[in-house]
């Protein structure tokens, strides 16, 4: 069976997410993408499970903004999104605190510092195991359920880098990962056509917080790469989010959204 058309014909109606409970792995930052998308989908009534890797204060910290904010449930569990058990527990525990899961959005991830050959394999391997086989492993976990309801949006957290190679910072296991995150979105909606939607955003620079490390002329050659000409902010993402997660964009599937203020046009 086909997934259906949603009844509703009101715009506001269709991006409401009153009564959908979304999952957002990597929420337990400040500013990040995945606490911008976990916000987007609170003010528009979903009640949000969010994960965290190793920072329990800032995940349980989110989760109480979350509800106090906008008056919606919302929890944070611990993930360790390289370890499938792991993912699959978040899976149980979820549907076991709050009923079901509407939507999915595998937004964990970790960045490369280095090529090929100046890093270690086991550098390599940490960025593939996170940011594609953590995917993966949310994937699969949340999968079953989809199948099940016969019915389920997965919402993957992919990179500009899957398109192109960054410059001038060499970052090639994140681009390969990030790459593969595309095509798993592309092949999954294939895959899941008869219960399930699934597709990806790719974000450009966005100030997150994660590359502050980052020396400050590289930062702005990256700017004068961007033909926009600065970097994005985190919630000038969460508008994609919600429209995937929510019944506005019912067909759609297998599509990649890129906002990155225009890098991949050059």
């Amino acid at each position: 069976m086909p997934i259906a058309v949603p009844k509703a014909d009101s715009l506001k109606e269709l991006l409401s997410l009153k009564g959908k409970v979304v999952v957002i792995t990597g929420a337990s930052g400040p500013k990040g993408m995945g606490i911008e998308a976990a916000r987007g989908c609170a003010e528009m009534g979903a009640d949000v499970a969010i994960t965290y890797a190793s920072r329990a204060e800032g995940g349980e910290k989110n989760a109480k903004e979350l509800a106090e904010t906008y008056g919606v449930k919302a929890k944070a569990y611990k993930l360790q999104v390289d370890q499938y058990e792991s993912a699959e527990k978040l899976v149980a525990d979820v549907i076991k605190d709050f009923g079901k899961i509407d939507a999915f959005i595998a937004n964990a991830g970790a960045t490369a510092d280095s090529g090929i050959l100046d890093g270690s394999v086991e550098a390599w391997n940490h960025v593939v195991n996170v940011d594609l086989n953590g995917t993966f492993h949310c994937a699969k976990a949340v999968g079953h359920h989809f199948k099940e309801r016969k019915t389920g949006s997965l919402v993957i957290t992919a990179s500009m880098s899957g398109h192109i190679a960054n410059f001038p910072q060499e970052q090639t296991s994140y681009n390969v990962a990030k790459a593969g995150c595309i095509h798993m979105a592309r092949s999954l909606a294939n895959e899941w056509r008869d219960f399930a939607r699934v597709n990806s955003i790719s974000p450009g620079y966005i100030a997150t917080g994660l590359s502050d490390f980052v020396a400050k002329d590289i930062q702005e050659l990256w700017h004068s790469m961007i033909p926009m000409g600065r970097d994005g902010e985190a919630k000038e993402l969460k508008g994609a989010y919600v429209y995937l997660v929510s019944d506005a964009s019912t067909y759609t599937t297998g599509a990649d959204i890129v906002i990155d203020g225009g890098y991949t046009t050059r």
